[in-house]
């Protein structure tokens, strides 16, 4: 059943849910195509069905477009980023197997765009574009209180993978991206966030450019073997 609070020309029989599991990525390269406000508050809305532990319900959300999106790109650029990260994106000395999935994948997406590893300028300049949210025309950040621990930032993220596969059935694409953990002081100000909130992340929010060839590269995923047992059945 539609929540209440939620408008019900929302279609939730578009695609099914795994579906939009499978077709879901994260897409680095968008058309500039505006998305309709309804659609962008729809989508956050309905997302907020994500469970929480208590129902403390943590996250706290601000879409921009338009001027003033350009305006706080332009900002993070000119002030660049803050001396620390609102936290530690990776732990220190990644072991295996994370360290090489991480690795590879790294590879993969500058093969799809023929950035060879030598070419250390290429691979800055690619970077630069998590700043630009990839050229989407939305961009989503999602803070939380700073006293909130591991267990209401993992509510985070089942809130985001609500909006990413909402995002997917509307025929959206999104890229999650904690880089944006490297400019929170300033996002925090240009959206007036209250002092006793912090950054965890931005999402590029638009449509993804089908002729872009990084958007040809599919994250590989470890066998169920690797990680997954079964225990009665």
């Amino acid at each position: 059943m539609v929540p209440p609070s939620v408008n019900r020309s929302y279609r939730i029989d578009i695609m099914h849910v795994s579906e939009a599991v499978r077709r879901r990525m994260s897409v680095r390269a968008f058309r500039p195509d505006p998305v309709p406000a309804d659609v962008v508050r729809e989508l956050l809305e309905l997302s907020a069905r994500a469970p929480s532990g208590g129902n403390v319900q943590p996250w706290r959300v601000h879409a921009l477009t338009g001027a003033p999106l350009a305006e706080l790109i332009a900002l993070a650029n000119e002030n660049g980023a803050d001396p620390e990260p609102a936290y530690d994106v990776y732990p220190h000395n990644l072991w295996e197997p994370y360290r090489t999935r991480r690795f590879q994948i790294g590879e993969a997406l500058y093969a799809s765009i023929g950035i060879p590893r030598e070419d250390k300028p290429g691979r800055l300049r690619q970077l630069a574009r998590n700043g630009q949210l990839f050229g989407a025309p939305v961009g989503v950040f999602v803070f939380i209180d700073r006293k909130m621990g591991p267990p209401q930032w993992s509510d985070l993220g089942m809130y985001l993978q609500t909006l990413m596969l909402l995002a997917t059935e509307r025929g959206l694409d999104t890229c999650p991206q904690e880089y944006w953990a490297r400019f929170a002081s300033t996002i925090e100000r240009f959206v007036n966030a209250p002092e006793d909130q912090m950054l965890f992340c931005g999402v590029a929010l638009g449509y993804r450019d089908e002729n872009a060839p990084i958007n040809t590269l599919h994250a590989p995923r470890a066998p169920f073997a690797e990680w997954g047992q079964m225990h009665g059945f």
